[in-house]
């Protein structure tokens, strides 16, 4: 969360000083999706400049074993006392990259959480709302596992869609 606010203003900054006139035609947005089982969750966020994406950022929060890995702030605080194993606590994926990606590659992969990310930020960064959206009417979701180069999840249907979420609240807004 906190890299995610991090670069979120980093990306303000930048269009501050472009100009007032271009940071006036950004448009924000967010989606908190289901992109990958019901055991955890993705938050997306999209910055677009008419109806093209020009920024795109997405991590993934799962309940992960405190031991290994960093929780989201205030997990080792009353926030934490709310999980029902104390021994888990609710973690960034993208943070807690090393750890997540070993287990990932027990499974086969060699691309790491983050650099599975980052690729399909960059995938969709450039694309319109409507690009994005034929495309992931345009196959049957488990096609997608090889649509994007250098992200190779099973669910990257899934993380495109939580993209087209964003897009979409970010027209709204």
């Amino acid at each position: 969360m906190k890299r995610s606010l991090v670069v979120l203003i980093a990306l303000l900054s930048v269009l501050a000083l472009a100009g007032s006139s271009f940071a006036a035609e950004l448009k924000m947005g967010k989606a908190d999706w289901a992109a990958h089982g019901t055991r955890c969750f993705a938050v997306a966020v999209v910055a677009l400049q008419g109806d093209t994406i020009v920024g795109a950022y997405i991590d993934e929060y799962q309940m992960l074993g405190k031991a290994d890995t960093i929780g989201v702030p205030n997990s080792d605080k009353d926030f934490g006392n709310a999980f029902a194993n104390p021994d888990q606590w609710l973690a960034s994926k993208k943070v807690n990259s090393d750890f997540y990606s070993a287990n990932m590659a027990r499974a086969g992969s060699t691309v790491t959480i983050a650099d599975n990310f980052r690729a399909l930020e960059e995938f969709v960064t450039g694309m319109t709302v409507s690009e994005l959206e034929a495309l992931l009417n345009s196959a049957e979701p488990a096609e997608f596992v090889d649509m994007v180069t250098g992200a190779t999840l099973v669910d990257n249907y899934g993380y495109l869609s939580a993209f087209l979420a964003a897009a979409k609240d970010a027209l709204g807004n």
